[in-house]
């Protein structure tokens, strides 16, 4: 066995991890036909574009969001406890990267996804994606907060997440994360918001159309929630609106720099009667 101080480059994972341990989480997930997305994909190819699919379940978690107020929201305080509802949904997205020479899990916040084209969601993603955090001014505070003693830096983290007025801007609203890229079906995480969505791989699966079992693209999406904010019976709603607008894509949603956009309908004008939660 050998010992070593924690990584420096490491440290907001940690106060990160400390600061959502008061949530109550509760799992769900589903699969979703990705056939539209694919050929909307391979469209946008031709065109001279790409689009990821965490781009594709950004711009879905910004229109679902939106129509659930209650979702897009957060909590703090246990004596006295308060609740924030924003108006805007804010998507943190979680990106792979190496800073100081050592790989580590940094984030970003794609704002105002309600009205952002998917055009608009990529190139936040790409420049965040491609950017090199050693240099970049958006993660200088970042690298500041590592170069703090533990002590000072975790209540400065803590006071600055803290804050409902700003938590909608510093962590966002809704959080996207991905293992995608590698051999995962399933990936429940948190985020540090009322609603985390863990995007798994693509993968070819046999799916039933209309009787018969042919072979289509499926990918698994998971939802966290945080069950003092909502209740199982409105992140079902929000799921299924997720897993509709996705699937929703296909040959009449055009291809270009605005308004790609599928024409999904409501899952919740649709909701039985009666539903229960968690």
């Amino acid at each position: 066995m050998s010992g070593s101080r924690f990584p420096a480059e490491r440290r907001h994972t940690l106060y990160h991890c400390d600061e959502i341990r008061a949530a109550a989480p509760v799992y769900l997930d589903t699969e979703v036909d990705m056939s539209g997305v694919q050929r909307h994909r391979e469209a946008a190819r031709d065109a001279g574009q790409r689009y990821s699919v965490v781009s594709y379940v950004l711009q879905a978690a910004g229109r679902v969001l939106a129509r659930h107020p209650e979702a897009n929201a957060a909590v703090r305080g246990r004596l006295r406890p308060r609740i924030a509802r924003y108006s805007t949904v804010n998507g943190k997205v979680t990106l792979d990267k190496t800073l100081g020479g050592r790989r580590v899990v940094l984030a970003t916040v794609v704002p105002e996804l309600e009205r952002s084209s998917l055009a608009g969601v990529q190139r936040h993603v790409e420049r965040f994606r491609d950017g090199d955090p050693d240099h970049m001014p958006e993660f200088a505070p970042v690298r500041k907060l590592h170069r703090l003693p533990v002590p000072v830096g975790r209540l400065l983290f803590r006071l600055a997440t803290r804050s409902l007025a700003h938590r909608g801007e510093l962590v966002g609203t809704v959080a996207v994360t991905s293992l995608g890229h590698r051999p995962v079906d399933g990936f429940q995480s948190l985020g540090g918001t009322t609603v985390t969505l863990g995007v798994g791989r693509v993968v070819d699966r046999a799916v039933v159309r209309e009787g018969a079992v042919v072979v289509a693209p499926v990918m698994r999406l998971s939802l966290a929630f945080d069950h003092r904010v909502i209740d199982g019976a409105e992140a079902a709603d929000v799921l299924a609106e997720l897993k509709e607008f996705l699937e929703s894509y296909g040959p009449h949603v055009a291809v270009g720099p605005d308004g790609d956009e599928p024409a999904a309908s409501h899952a919740s004008d649709r909701r039985p009667a009666e539903t229960s939660g968690t």
